[in-house]
C-alpha cells in the first residue's frame, strides 16, 4: 500500500486555474465517494483552499493518472492543464509534504495558522464520507501532533503574517490614514474576521459586513461595531466603500464590472481599493479594467508577504527538523505494521504445517507404531515442509543471479555459508 499526495497550489498554478479545480464544501462528500470507486484508491481525503487543492490517498502508486483524469472530468478542466501544474509525492515524501502543509511551511504566508484548521476540517469530512480508515487516519493524527509541536516549540506562529494582514497592509499603501476611510467586507468567515481585526487595529472607523445569511454577518459585525447587510444589499452600500475585501465560498462572482462602474460614478471617481481573497474569485476579473479601481487577487499579495517572512526563517528551519523526525517516525510505524502482518502470516503457515504433521504422528501412534519412529518421522516431515518453499525460491533466485536474496536469507536465519559447505 502506498501513500500519495497529489495536487496543485499557488506555486504551480495561477488563481485562474486554482479556482476551476476548487471543491465547494457542499461538493466534498460526493467527490470523496466518487474517488473511492477507483480500485487504485483505498482511502482519500481532499483539502481545498484558496491556495491549493490536494488529494491525500492510500492505495496503489498507479492511481495518479486515474485521479487526474477524474479531477479533469469532475471540474470540466483540460487534463493537459492539470498535468502541467500538478505535483505528486509518494510515501515518505507524501508524509513530509502533508506535515509541511499543516505547519504552514508550504503556504503563501510562511507559518500561517489557518491551514491547520482547514486540514482538520478535511479530515472530519473524509471521516463523515467513510473515505478514510486506519492508514490515512494514522497519518492525519501524526500530522496534527507534529503541527502542535511546531506551534509550541518554535516561533513560527509569532507575529502572524496572514493573507488578511497582507490585504490590510496593501490598503495602507493606497490610503495613508485608514481612520478617514470605510470598508466593505464580503463574507463572514475566519479570513474576513482577521481582516476586520487588522482594519480596526489600524484605525478604520466604518465597516460594513455583507454575507449570504444576515445572522452570520451580524455575529461578526457586532464584534467591531460594524453594520451587517445581505449580499443583495451590496449595490446600495458599495459607493460608500473605499476598501472592499472579499472572501466567500461562492462558486460564482458576487461583484460584477457593471455594479462597480455604477458605484464609481456615484463616488465621482474617487479611488476604490479591492482585494479578492476568494478562490473561485468573488470579483469579476474585468473590474480591473476600470480606472480608479485598484484590484488585487490573493496572488498579488506575495510581495507584501515576502517582506514579512524573514523573521520566521530560523523558526522554519527548526520546524523542518521536527517534521523530518516526525515523518521518519511515522514511516517506521507503518513499516513495523507491515512486518507484523508478514510475521502473522508466517506463523499461521508454520502452525498449519505443524498441525498436519502432528495429525499424521497421532494416527501412526494409534496404529501401534513405536514412539521413537513416530517422533523421528514427525521431526523429519516438519523440517522438510518448513524448508521446502524457501529452498525452491532460493534455487530460483540463484539461477537468476539474485545474490541479494541469498544474502538476505543468510542474515534472516543467521546462517554461515562456509559452515554449510564443510559439513
Amino acid at each position: 500500500m502506498a501513500l500519495l499526495a497529489l495536487g496543485i497550489n499557488h506555486k504551480t498554478a495561477s488563481v485562474a486555474v486554482r479556482e476551476k479545480v476548487a471543491f465547494a464544501p457542499e461538493q466534498m462528500e460526493d467527490a470523496l465517494v466518487q474517488a473511492c470507486q477507483f480500485p487504485e484508491v483505498d482511502e482519500i481525503a481532499i483539502l481545498s483552499t484558496c491556495n491549493r487543492t490536494e488529494l491525500y490517498c492510500s492505495g496503489q502508486t498507479n492511481g495518479v493518472e486515474k485521479l487526474l483524469e477524474w479531477m479533469s472530468t469532475y471540474h470540466g478542466v483540460e487534463l493537459s492543464d492539470l498535468q502541467n501544474c500538478s505535483y505528486q509525492h509518494l510515501d515518505d515524501d507524501a508524509v513530509t509534504h502533508m506535515m509541511r502543509v499543516a505547519c504552514g511551511l508550504d503556504s503563501l504566508v510562511l507559518g500561517e495558522p489557518q491551514i491547520l484548521g482547514q486540514l482538520k476540517s478535511s479530515y472530519a469530512v473524509a471521516q463523515s464520507a467513510n473515505s478514510i480508515r486506519s492508514e490515512l487516519g494514522r497519518l492525519f493524527q501524526q500530522t496534527f501532533s507534529i503541527a502542535k509541536q511546531v506551534r509550541t516549540q518554535t516561533a513560527i506562529g509569532e507575529n502572524p503574517v496572514s493573507v488578511a494582514y497582507a490585504a490590510v497592509s496593501l490598503a495602507q499603501h493606497i490610503f495613508a490614514d485608514l481612520s478617514h476611510n470605510s470598508a466593505l467586507l464580503i463574507g463572514a468567515g475566519e479570513t474576513i474576521d482577521l481582516v476586520a481585526r487588522h482594519l480596526v487595529q489600524n484605525g478604520i472607523k466604518k465597516i460594513v459586513v455583507a454575507n449570504r445569511t444576515l445572522e452570520r454577518a451580524q455575529a461578526l459585525a457586532s464584534q467591531f461595531g460594524a453594520e451587517a447587510v445581505l449580499l443583495s444589499d451590496i449595490p446600495d452600500v458599495l459607493a460608500d466603500a473605499d476598501i472592499v475585501i472579499s472572501s466567500t465560498a461562492s462558486q460564482l462572482p458576487i461583484l460584477g464590472k457593471g455594479a462597480v462602474e455604477r458605484a464609481l460614478k456615484q463616488r465621482k471617481h474617487r479611488p476604490m481599493f479591492m482585494v479578492d481573497i476568494a478562490v473561485p474569485r468573488d470579483i469579476e476579473a474585468e473590474v480591473e479594467e476600470l480606472s480608479d479601481v485598484y484590484l488585487y487577487t490573493v496572488d498579488d499579495l506575495k510581495e507584501v508577504i515576502e517582506e514579512n517572512v524573514k523573521s520566521r526563517e530560523t523558526a522554519a528551519q527548526e520546524a523542518e527538523s521536527l517534521i523530518t523526525h516526525g515523518s521518519s517516525e511515522f514511516m517506521k510505524q507503518i513499516r513495523s505494521l507491515d512486518a507484523v502482518s508478514t510475521l502473522r502470516s508466517l506463523r499461521q503457515h508454520a502452525e498449519g504445517l505443524r498441525d498436519q504433521e502432528l495429525d499424521k504422528a497421532l494416527k501412526l501412534l494409534s496404529k501401534g507404531k513405536s514412539a521413537e519412529d513416530v517422533l523421528q518421522q514427525l521431526a523429519r516431515g516438519l523440517t522438510n515442509k518448513l524448508i521446502h518453499s524457501p529452498s525452491v525460491q532460493m534455487k530460483k533466485a540463484s539461477s537468476m543471479g539474485r545474490s541479494d536474496m541469498l544474502e538476505l536469507t543468510q542474515e534472516l536465519f543467521e546462517l554461515d555459508p562456509d559452515e554449510g559447505s564443510n559439513s
